[in-house]
């Protein structure tokens, strides 16, 4: 408990680190590169496409028909628009994540083992395909974890536990192969998750809990469609700090520990703590010689 305490305060002080902070921001460029670029190539041939699709569905063709009837017209000219930027926006944001995240968990380990385990030699335990690899079967058996539970949601308090607990252990798996696959061997890898699998579980569901805070800023209801240009930036930077925060609580908790282990095992294969109990390490006083063959120490005459 102790070193989980110590990482995760250490965690919070290097969230102000000012590379941190430019890698928690780097998500809301990305958005407007690509917001930018997919609108100027894109956006005119999007709306046409969508608006002749709502046309051509007969309820929705009602439902504008009606609109023009009753003077609503500037709003159907708006709604094909919405429909693109509420469709566009989704993807737009999980690619901007997925970027960030493919490029912050090294960025994260690489600046605390910088900083605070420059000694820890680096044995490249894993590649970052097989982390890949790894990352994505952890992914899809939590989705289906998720679309299996949900029926459980129903009742009150599972709703507050099973999500998280499923993210939590999503972020054991994924960061306990991330910030160990370029000092950790791949035994010392599986030793150290094995040893710490309750302490990483739970820093992984806490992370999970930390997870939900932007659906705080999704739930404001009508302040939300008011304020969406500005919320939708807050709610995606918090989701990018939280995920830099665990990425840097995983890294001091594992290189810590990986540290402690490599120490264990140095001070266990040492000459001395490998000598037998009880061996004599100093001349006993029969006068025999520690060096060999029981022969009796000889004096120099008086």
């Amino acid at each position: 408990m102790k070193q989980i305490i110590d990482a995760f305060w250490r965690a919070v002080a290097y969230c102000l680190h000012p590379r941190v902070i430019a890698l928690s921001l780097l998500p809301l460029l990305l958005m407007v590169v690509l917001s930018l670029g997919l609108g100027y190539l894109y956006w005119e041939s999007a709306v046409t496409w969508v608006r002749s699709g709502m046309e051509s569905i007969p309820i929705i063709g009602t439902v504008l028909a009606w609109m023009d009837s009753n003077g609503l017209g500037g709003l159907r000219a708006v709604l094909a628009p919405l429909t693109v930027v509420f469709v566009i926006t989704p993807l737009i944001v999980v690619g901007s994540l997925l970027a960030v995240a493919a490029l912050m968990t090294p960025a994260m380990v690489n600046l605390v083992a910088d900083r605070r385990f420059p000694q820890v030699e680096r044995k490249s335990g894993g590649s970052f395909s097989a982390g890949a690899f790894m990352a994505l079967g952890a992914t899809v058996l939590a989705l289906l974890a998720l679309v299996v539970s949900m029926p459980l949601w129903l009742v009150p308090p599972l709703v507050l536990i099973l999500p998280p607990l499923i993210w939590g252990w999503l972020t054991c798996k994924v960061l306990s192969y991330d910030v160990l696959a370029d000092h950790a061997s791949r035994e010392e890898r599986q030793t150290l998750t094995q040893r710490h699998y309750k302490s990483l579980l739970g820093m992984g569901v806490l992370c999970g809990y930390l997870g939900a805070a932007p659906s705080l800023v999704w739930a404001s209801g009508v302040v939300f469609i008011a304020l969406a240009p500005v919320l939708i930036p807050v709610a995606i930077w918090i989701y990018t700090l939280v995920f830099a925060f665990a990425a840097l609580w995983f890294a001091h908790f594992a290189l810590h520990a990986l540290q402690e282990l490599r120490l264990e095992r140095s001070a266990a294969s040492s000459p001395l703590s490998a000598a037998p109990p009880g061996a004599p390490s100093t001349p006993s006083l029969s006068g025999e010689s520690p060096l060999g063959a029981g022969k009796p120490l000889s004096l120099p005459p008086a």
